[in-house]
């Protein structure tokens, strides 16, 4: 593969970037160069060689950045290797279900866009967070980190692979 790869994300509390950022860590450690950015704040896909998409559920739907991510770039990421992750299910469901597929849109946008992969990983909600909803869903008891840093560093890794062993479309 050549150029960056862009490993880009739409999150509230920043849960989804700190898996975006560990994503992007994997990928380095085996010898890719990768950045991470907001999804609100890339603006030209030319640099990058490769791109991954996170983007935090809510209510059954990624997270606005991500969805204007894709739709705004949707030329761009039809021609390079393109990988999706959603994040969010709280609870022991987010690990003990295995893999958990993709919501509507973005199993829409996957068939589109010929995306190689997806994965779903827990969420994270703690004391802070923004939003009504993460507020009476933090008040219940129902908040905490469910993320598996493992889950997602495997997950990287099988990427990266794909991404070193030229199953990847250059650009």
């Amino acid at each position: 593969m050549t150029g960056t790869v862009l490993v880009t994300y739409g999150t509230t509390n920043g849960s989804t970037a700190r898996i975006a950022e560990t994503v992007a860590a994997v990928l380095r450690k085996d010898g890719l160069t990768a950045e991470t950015r907001p999804a609100g704040a890339v603006t030209d896909l030319t640099p990058y060689g490769a791109v991954v998409v996170g983007g935090a559920l809510y209510a059954g739907r990624w997270h606005k950045d991500a969805r204007r991510f894709v739709r705004g770039h949707r030329r761009a990421l039809a021609k390079r290797s393109l990988w999706f992750f959603s994040s969010g299910p709280l609870g022991t469901s987010a690990a003990a279900s295995g893999d958990i597929p993709p919501v509507r849109g973005v199993r829409r946008a996957m068939t589109e866009l010929g995306v190689r992969g997806h994965a779903t990983f827990g969420g994270c909600l703690e004391e802070g967070a923004k939003g009504w909803l993460a507020q009476r869903i933090l008040r219940s008891g129902n908040g905490g980190d469910f993320r598996d840093f493992a889950a997602i560093e495997a997950w990287a890794a099988r990427v990266a692979g794909e991404l070193r062993g030229g199953e990847a479309d250059d650009e």
